[in-house]
């Protein structure tokens, strides 16, 4: 049973689905500290100007609060704003009208948070990239202690016997607690073709609409 454990990010670019289409079961880590200025609430899409952020607006209150508990920021018409500039930016992708009508809809429905909302697009992405890994979130396994404790803890709860990691993690990973579990430890490695882009040069670290504008239903074939 390969595990991997990421947190919420809003709308990910494409490394983040080959990467819950590697594994058997993807938890999303959301009971941890929310963190401004991250992936949780925004992330990039291309340009006739360059690269550009599309931001979510969240209700942060405290350094304390956790990612499952950030609710979106409804007092301003954001969603209606973000659409109008995702279809500047893509209106004439070969694919766009195919996707944009679905986005909107997610996009425009109120969500119970940060994690509902980006749960819903994961999902969304995940059909049309045909992903069936089952998702669950951490907060089903209660974990505590120190950030590999926490990670261990959840895979023992799930029989995991291999961990997928991101790169990034092997600044905090402590692999001696994996491996005294009989987990093994692996690193994702990403590497990925180039596809059509509008606005020249190649840009590849955009969120996965990017992609689904871009190449329809051949997307998965550039994971």
């Amino acid at each position: 049973m390969k595990v991997g454990i990421i947190q919420s990010n809003f709308l990910p670019w494409r490394g983040y689905f080959d990467f819950i289409r590697e594994v058997d079961l993807f938890i999303i880590h959301d009971d941890l500290q929310y963190t401004k200025g991250d992936w949780r609430n925004r992330n990039k899409i291309k340009t006739a100007r360059g690269l550009e952020w599309i931001t979510v607006p969240v209700n942060y209150k405290s350094t304390s609060q956790i990612i499952e508990e950030t609710t979106v920021d409804y007092s301003t018409p954001w969603a209606k704003k973000m659409l109008n500039r995702i279809r500047e930016a893509y209106r004439a992708a070969p694919y766009f009208e195919r996707y944009f009508a679905q986005l909107t809809d997610l996009l425009i429905e109120p969500a119970a948070s940060i994690s509902a909302l980006n749960l819903n697009l994961l999902r969304w992405a995940c059909s049309h990239l045909e992903i069936n890994t089952p998702i669950k979130f951490s907060r089903e396994f209660h974990p505590q202690g120190t950030k590999t404790e926490r990670l261990v803890g959840i895979l023992k709860q799930v029989d995991a016997t291999v961990y997928l990691s991101g790169p990034a993690a092997q600044s905090y990973l402590v692999p001696e607690l994996l491996e005294g579990e009989g987990i093994k430890l692996e690193y994702k490695k990403y590497n990925y073709p180039e596809y059509p882009q509008l606005y020249p040069p190649f840009e590849p670290y955009v969120s996965v609409i990017d992609l689904l504008f871009m190449t329809g239903e051949n997307a998965r074939l550039y994971l």
